[in-house]
Protein backbone atom coordinates (compact mmCIF):
# COMPACT_ATOMS: atom_id res chain seq x y z
CA UNK A 1 0.00 0.00 0.00
CA UNK A 2 1.09 3.42 -1.14
CA UNK A 3 1.60 5.51 2.08
CA UNK A 4 1.74 9.28 2.16
CA UNK A 5 2.82 11.19 4.92
CA UNK A 6 0.80 14.43 6.77
CA UNK A 7 1.74 17.12 9.29
CA UNK A 8 0.15 19.79 10.57
CA UNK A 9 2.59 22.29 12.47
CA UNK A 10 0.39 24.18 14.81
CA UNK A 11 0.97 24.44 19.16
CA UNK A 12 -2.24 25.04 19.33
CA UNK A 13 -3.82 22.26 16.96
CA UNK A 14 -1.16 19.76 18.88
CA UNK A 15 -2.65 21.31 22.32
CA UNK A 16 -6.09 20.84 21.50
CA UNK A 17 -6.75 24.13 21.55
CA UNK A 18 -8.64 24.18 18.17
CA UNK A 19 -9.50 21.47 14.86
CA UNK A 20 -6.68 20.10 12.66
CA UNK A 21 -8.49 21.75 9.71
CA UNK A 22 -5.42 22.39 7.37
CA UNK A 23 -4.06 18.56 7.50
CA UNK A 24 -7.76 17.43 7.12
CA UNK A 25 -7.61 19.70 4.14
CA UNK A 26 -4.52 18.51 2.78
CA UNK A 27 -5.81 14.80 2.99
CA UNK A 28 -9.01 15.80 1.02
CA UNK A 29 -7.21 17.17 -1.51
CA UNK A 30 -5.20 14.04 -2.03
CA UNK A 31 -7.87 11.88 -2.38
CA UNK A 32 -9.34 14.13 -5.18
CA UNK A 33 -6.43 14.11 -7.34
CA UNK A 34 -4.98 10.74 -6.72
CA UNK A 35 -6.83 7.71 -8.10
CA UNK A 36 -4.00 5.37 -6.44
CA UNK A 37 -5.04 4.09 -2.76
CA UNK A 38 -2.70 5.41 -0.59
CA UNK A 39 -3.39 5.37 3.49
CA UNK A 40 -2.88 8.51 5.03
CA UNK A 41 0.11 8.93 7.55
CA UNK A 42 -1.06 11.76 9.83
CA UNK A 43 0.95 13.91 12.23
CA UNK A 44 0.11 16.89 14.50
CA UNK A 45 2.85 18.51 16.21
CA UNK A 46 4.27 21.81 17.54
CA UNK A 47 6.45 24.44 16.14
CA UNK A 48 9.62 22.50 17.70
CA UNK A 49 12.25 22.26 15.11
CA UNK A 50 13.41 19.08 16.53
CA UNK A 51 10.06 17.23 16.82
CA UNK A 52 9.26 17.99 12.68
CA UNK A 53 13.09 16.55 11.60
CA UNK A 54 12.08 13.77 14.14
CA UNK A 55 8.50 13.21 12.03
CA UNK A 56 9.95 13.65 8.52
CA UNK A 57 12.29 11.12 9.19
CA UNK A 58 10.33 8.83 10.76
CA UNK A 59 7.87 9.05 7.73
CA UNK A 60 10.44 9.10 5.20
CA UNK A 61 12.46 6.39 6.47
CA UNK A 62 10.28 4.07 9.04
CA UNK A 63 6.82 4.22 7.72
CA UNK A 64 7.92 3.78 4.22
CA UNK A 65 5.96 7.70 2.59
CA UNK A 66 6.92 8.11 -1.18
CA UNK A 67 5.33 12.10 -0.04
CA UNK A 68 5.20 14.00 3.13
CA UNK A 69 3.10 17.50 2.82
CA UNK A 70 3.43 19.87 5.61
CA UNK A 71 1.10 21.99 6.68
CA UNK A 72 1.69 25.66 8.35
CA UNK A 73 4.87 27.04 10.51
CA UNK A 74 6.27 28.14 7.31
CA UNK A 75 6.06 32.24 7.70
CA UNK A 76 8.51 34.56 9.71
CA UNK A 77 6.70 34.57 13.16
CA UNK A 78 9.84 32.96 15.58
CA UNK A 79 8.56 29.86 16.00
CA UNK A 80 7.81 29.11 12.23
CA UNK A 81 10.27 26.56 11.30
CA UNK A 82 9.10 24.58 9.31
CA UNK A 83 11.87 25.02 6.21
CA UNK A 84 14.34 24.61 8.47
CA UNK A 85 13.69 21.39 10.04
CA UNK A 86 12.59 20.23 6.02
CA UNK A 87 16.18 21.40 4.81
CA UNK A 88 17.86 19.90 7.81
CA UNK A 89 16.60 16.12 7.02
CA UNK A 90 16.55 16.81 2.60
CA UNK A 91 19.06 14.99 0.48
CA UNK A 92 18.18 17.10 -1.87
CA UNK A 93 16.62 20.32 -1.59
CA UNK A 94 13.42 21.30 -4.76
CA UNK A 95 13.27 25.06 -4.31
CA UNK A 96 11.19 25.49 -7.23
CA UNK A 97 8.40 24.08 -5.21
CA UNK A 98 8.60 26.94 -3.20
CA UNK A 99 8.82 29.43 -5.80
CA UNK A 100 5.64 28.29 -7.46
CA UNK A 101 3.59 28.49 -4.44
CA UNK A 102 5.02 32.06 -3.96
CA UNK A 103 4.31 32.92 -7.04
CA UNK A 104 0.51 31.76 -7.23
CA UNK A 105 -0.13 32.73 -4.20
CA UNK A 106 1.54 36.40 -4.53
CA UNK A 107 -1.39 36.84 -7.47
CA UNK A 108 -3.95 37.06 -4.40
CA UNK A 109 -2.34 38.65 -1.58
CA UNK A 110 1.05 40.83 -1.40
CA UNK A 111 1.85 38.93 1.99
CA UNK A 112 3.21 36.04 -0.28
CA UNK A 113 6.57 37.22 0.21
CA UNK A 114 6.39 36.22 3.50
CA UNK A 115 6.20 32.68 2.85
CA UNK A 116 9.11 30.23 3.00
CA UNK A 117 7.95 27.18 2.10
CA UNK A 118 10.09 24.07 0.66
CA UNK A 119 10.78 20.96 -0.62
CA UNK A 120 13.34 18.00 -0.96
CA UNK A 121 13.86 14.30 -1.02
CA UNK A 122 14.84 11.77 1.44
CA UNK A 123 15.70 9.06 0.17
CA UNK A 124 12.66 8.00 -2.30
CA UNK A 125 10.11 10.28 -0.06
CA UNK A 126 9.33 13.50 -1.55
CA UNK A 127 8.97 15.94 1.44
CA UNK A 128 6.25 19.60 0.67
CA UNK A 129 5.85 22.48 3.03
CA UNK A 130 2.15 23.74 2.32
CA UNK A 131 1.09 27.31 3.95
CA UNK A 132 -1.29 26.78 7.41
CA UNK A 133 -4.57 28.16 5.78
CA UNK A 134 -6.67 25.65 4.01
CA UNK A 135 -7.75 27.87 1.32
CA UNK A 136 -3.71 28.55 0.50
CA UNK A 137 -3.59 24.77 0.91
CA UNK A 138 -5.70 24.15 -1.96
CA UNK A 139 -4.29 26.78 -4.29
CA UNK A 140 -0.34 26.07 -3.56
CA UNK A 141 -1.07 22.43 -4.53
CA UNK A 142 -3.06 22.88 -7.65
CA UNK A 143 -0.35 24.54 -8.69
CA UNK A 144 2.78 21.72 -7.44
CA UNK A 145 0.93 18.90 -7.87
CA UNK A 146 1.03 18.20 -11.28
CA UNK A 147 4.85 17.69 -10.83
CA UNK A 148 4.72 15.60 -7.49
CA UNK A 149 3.87 11.99 -9.32
CA UNK A 150 6.82 12.54 -11.61
CA UNK A 151 9.19 13.62 -9.02
CA UNK A 152 8.38 10.54 -6.83
CA UNK A 153 8.88 8.29 -10.06
CA UNK A 154 12.53 10.16 -10.28
CA UNK A 155 13.57 9.35 -6.65
CA UNK A 156 12.32 5.66 -7.07
CA UNK A 157 8.97 6.01 -5.14
CA UNK A 158 5.85 4.33 -6.31
CA UNK A 159 4.09 5.24 -9.31
CA UNK A 160 0.90 7.65 -8.49
CA UNK A 161 -1.93 7.87 -10.35
CA UNK A 162 -4.71 10.55 -10.97
CA UNK A 163 -7.64 11.55 -12.50
CA UNK A 164 -7.04 13.64 -15.37
CA UNK A 165 -10.16 15.25 -15.01
CA UNK A 166 -9.88 16.82 -11.67
CA UNK A 167 -5.70 16.77 -11.54
CA UNK A 168 -3.57 16.65 -14.89
CA UNK A 169 -0.03 15.24 -13.94
CA UNK A 170 2.71 15.82 -16.16
CA UNK A 171 4.96 13.29 -16.81
CA UNK A 172 7.48 13.46 -20.28
CA UNK A 173 6.81 10.85 -22.91
CA UNK A 174 8.75 7.75 -23.88
CA UNK A 175 11.41 8.42 -26.30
Amino acid sequence: MVKIGVINVSDRASQGIYEDIPGKEAVRLLHEYLTTEFEAVYRVIPDEQDQIEEALKFLADEAGCCLVVTTGGTGPAPRDVTPEATEAVCEKLLPGFGEAMRAESLKIVPTAILSRQTAGTRGSCLIVNLPGKPKAIEECLQVIFPAIPYCIDLVGGPHLETDPAVMKVFRPKAK
